[in-house]
């Protein structure tokens, strides 16, 4: 049975360990900071816990050393120190990160990797899926003009003026919202203002907007410039969230206090466990003698697994790197060294244990459109 280390035991890591858990093909260790956190884990599932301090080298390293793979559920910062230390143990990595930065940290330890250790960062929602989903969508085009990528993780009865609640990390949230973010124009590798780039669509019967934010691209843009005309990632909400956090980011300056922005956020919107996960991949060009456009768009909505309530953004994050992690195991993907979410192919990852969570999303998928 394949050994798993799981580092965090918030609302991602519980989903995370309990997915692998309740699969019968993992021996999962948690670890985590809090006893209380951990407490609550152990309430729910019957897995083996740790308290840990992550940011102790000889602690992770005593972990990982009987572990074959760890999966880093922290906060982005832990993550350059855990990937160093599965190098040094051998153990395959996979991440949650959005952070352009620590994805470089990571990828700069890849050439120290012994064969059968991968290190595969920003494995889940976005950018994880949606790099899969966009790669299955651009190769079927002869030639490529744009790829545009558009994800939300919205609640679904909203109530405050924000039309938000809090679904994942604040830390993550903030990041998005403030960080630079990568794109293709015109052929060239440009960064980008985030909340900008506003557009409006419809989908599904409902408006949106969409904005720019950091991170949801994964390394995308690397893997397909020189190919694409336009390749970006916007994050969806409903109608007019994006004024209202520009007012609060850029007019009252708080993209500058990102700690008093966290607790601000935290006091005054509240978490909710009902929501909405939204995948929506558009991409352009050449493709049997016609410039044409095929979309993969999918809703994926709370629900119950196995007599427990879990978010969409739980469900959807856990299913992201669970699977990437299943099929590492399976030895569907490179062995070795750094590993990019759009070496998955999108059918292998619908049809794994896992990733078939996101299938019973799916609204429009015109792949096979002539």
């Amino acid at each position: 049975m394949h050994r798993v280390l799981v580092l965090g035991a918030g609302k991602i890591g519980r989903a995370i360990a309990t997915l692998l858990h309740d699969s019968g093909d993992y021996d999962v260790l948690v670890a985590d900071a809090s006893s209380a956190a951990l407490k609550i884990l152990s309430d729910m599932v019957d897995v083996d816990s740790k308290c840990v301090d992550a940011t102790d080298p000889e602690q992770l390293k005593g972990l990982m050393q009987e572990r074959d793979s760890v999966i880093s559920a922290l906060m982005f910062a832990h993550n350059p120190l855990v990937a160093e230390i599965a190098v040094q143990t051998q153990t395959s990595y996979f991440d949650l990160t959005e952070d352009v930065a620590t994805t470089r940290a990571v990828r700069s330890l890849a050439d120290q990797c012994a064969e059968g250790c991968i290190l595969m960062p920003q494995c889940g929602l976005a950018p994880g899926f949606i790099s899969i989903a966009a790669q299955h969508l651009a190769d079927q085009f002869d030639e490529l003009d744009t790829v545009h990528m558009r994800v939300g993780a919205l609640p679904q009865f909203p109530t405050n003026a924000l039309r938000y609640n809090l679904t994942w990390s604040t830390d993550g949230l903030i990041n998005e919202y403030c960080n630079s973010c990568e794109a293709i124009h015109d052929g060239r590798l440009i960064d980008v203002l985030p909340l900008e780039g506003y557009e409006q669509f419809s989908l599904d019967g409902v408006r949106y907007e969409a904005f720019n934010t950091s991170g949801g691209l994964g390394s995308l843009c690397e893997s397909l410039q020189g190919r694409v005309r336009q390749l970006n990632y916007r994050t969806i909400r409903y109608m007019g969230h994006r004024d209202l956090m520009h007012f609060l980011l850029q007019d009252l300056r708080m993209a500058d206090k990102r700690d008093q922005l966290k607790n601000l956020m935290e006091d005054a919107i509240p978490v909710t466990y009902q929501d909405v996960v939204i995948t929506f991949v558009t991409v352009t060009g050449q493709r049997q003698h016609q410039f044409a456009q095929l979309c993969d768009a999918r809703k994926i909505y709370h629900q119950n697994l196995n007599g427990r309530h879990w978010s969409a953004i739980q469900i959807t994050t856990a299913a992201g790197i669970c699977g990437a992690l299943d099929m590492h195991v399976q030895g569907h993907l490179p062995t070795r060294g750094f590993v990019r979410q759009e070496q998955i192919p999108l059918d292998a990852f619908i049809n794994n244990q896992f990733g078939r969570y996101y299938e019973g999303g799916v609204q429009l998928k015109l792949e096979g459109a002539p």
